[in-house]
């Protein structure tokens, strides 16, 4: 093996040269002593808190990220847009039992959900094991009513395992749902039984345990009221219902579209290369900008875009002078189908238009599923990038880094740029926690991330960016899909 690396001309084993050794000290130094990560990552999560894509919230995230990347006095600093279709915003949610006794409970609306009809007070209907046919034969009782639409919730107990412990393989991604999803026939035409009958609000439950609540959504046309319960509530509702109890619910959904800008916007900037022949080939670092809305995004993805703008701040404060150019993008519409770095892909890098451009971009560096310290990163089953890696990571190894894993990792933006035959990685960190606790959830809140992470997360991707900015070694190009 070391030989065939050899061969494509991967020097083993590691060591720093004076420069590099000097460029990582004042890394070190600038981030450990002088950071501004914590309140960058403040800023996002209690300043503008959920930054679902089409929001007002997610624009003027963007267009404070873009000041700065001005104040850091990066190169052409600006917003992309792209087109994503209407935004949504959630004005106000009242969630409560009210019989036989008083209960507040976990809910939230579902993203893109249109609002009630005012207040609706009933005992809600229950359609677990119920039928499309038996459904539509209810049509008449569904009008304006309260539907619980799922069985009794199942929880979700497992976070995935961490690859970067050992060298045994594990299962690499989220776990699989608690509930297997079955292909149900009558699926679709108990919606559009409800769709048509004009029902209030429909409930369905999370797998979160312990009052944690996944919240997702997508816009979709004609579409009913929906609120998701924490599973505990759900649950105990249904089992009241179903024991014949004088069960009543209030909720009442107030929200509204967002239709004057179609547009989302990705947030770019960069630090020029200064070698003549390399200056035009880009090294990309990226994070996702947008949340979703229950919480405030702190880990899934305030704690990335955080990370990749300081990482930015610190090269181009201790003066770094990358062979390279060095560009940061924060993406919107990660959350909906990694559509904001697709859609820079498609503008930018696919196609024989911009094949320069593609052959041009030198790798991407992506960060964002999970929390805690980059441990390593998932090298996408190319030895070559994995034997590089280890090379950049052996001099972080004091702040936590670990090791990195021959194994890919899927459903985050580096994809987008794989897809068109561009390096693209992603690291790995801790995921205790950030499947049953963090990722989409309620309480995705601030307090999910410490800051000695934040600082370490800036540390390793600025270093990475400069290595890559400055080595003389390629990174082989993934089959583009």
């Amino acid at each position: 093996m070391l030989a065939a690396l050899a061969a494509i001309g991967i020097a083993l084993p590691f060591q720093l040269s004076g420069a590099a050794d000097d460029t990582l000290a004042r890394i070190r130094r600038e981030a450990l002593d002088h950071s501004k990560v914590q309140a960058l990552f403040a800023t996002l999560t209690d300043e503008f808190g959920p930054r679902l894509t089409g929001s007002p919230a997610h624009k003027r995230a963007a267009e404070w990220a873009r000041e700065r990347m001005r104040e850091f006095d990066l190169a052409n600093p600006r917003l992309e847009p792209w087109n994503f279709g209407r935004g949504w915003v959630l004005d106000r949610i009242v969630v409560e039992m009210i019989e036989p006794r008083y209960m507040p409970l976990i809910g939230y609306a579902d993203a893109w959900s249109p609002p009630t009809k005012g207040e609706i007070v009933a005992t809600p209907i229950v359609l677990d094991g119920k039928s499309a046919s038996q459904v539509t034969a209810m049509k008449d009782s569904l009008a304006g009513a309260i539907v619980m639409t799922q069985p009794e919730a199942m929880f979700i107990r497992e976070d995935r395992p961490q690859p970067s412990l050992s060298d045994a393989p594990v299962r690499i991604g989220q776990p699989p749902p608690v509930r297997p999803r079955q292909n149900n026939p009558d699926a679709r035409a108990i919606a559009d039984a409800l769709r048509t009958s004009g029902v209030g609000v429909t409930l369905h439950s999370s797998e979160g345990e312990h009052g944690t609540v996944f919240v997702l959504g997508r816009d979709q046309p004609d579409a009913v009221p929906s609120v998701v319960l924490a599973g505990e509530h759900y649950n105990m509702i249904m089992r009241m219902v179903k024991r014949g109890m004088p069960v009543k619910l209030r909720i009442n959904v107030q929200s509204h579209y967002v239709t004057d800008d179609p547009n989302s916007y990705n947030v770019i900037g960069e630090i020029p290369g200064t070698d003549p022949q390399r200056a035009s080939e880009v090294v990309l670092l990226g994070a996702h900008l947008d949340s979703w809305h229950s919480g405030t995004g702190a880990s899934d993805n305030a704690d990335g875009a955080a990370v990749v703008l300081e990482a930015m701040r610190i090269l181009k404060t201790i003066g770094a002078q990358p062979k390279r150019t060095i560009r940061v993008a924060l993406w919107s519409g990660e959350e909906q189908g990694l559509l904001g770095s697709r859609a820079y892909v498609k503008q930018h890098l696919e196609g024989e238009a911009n094949k320069d451009a593609r052959e041009r971009t030198f790798v991407y560096f992506n960060i964002d599923p999970a929390t805690g310290p980059i441990y390593g990163w998932y090298a996408e089953t190319s030895e070559p990038a994995k034997a590089l890696f280890d090379a950049w990571l052996e001099p972080l190894k004091d702040l936590g880094m670990r090791r990195n894993v021959i194994a890919g990792i899927g459903a985050t933006d580096h994809l987008s740029f794989r897809a068109v035959g561009i390096p693209g990685f992603n690291p790995i960190q801790e995921y205790k926690d950030y499947d049953v606790r963090m990722h989409h959830t309620n309480v995705d809140l601030y307090e999910r991330v410490r800051e000695a992470d934040l600082k370490q997360n800036a540390i390793v991707m600025a270093w990475f960016a400069w290595q890559a900015a400055t080595t003389d070694q390629r990174i082989p190009r993934p089959q583009p899909q």
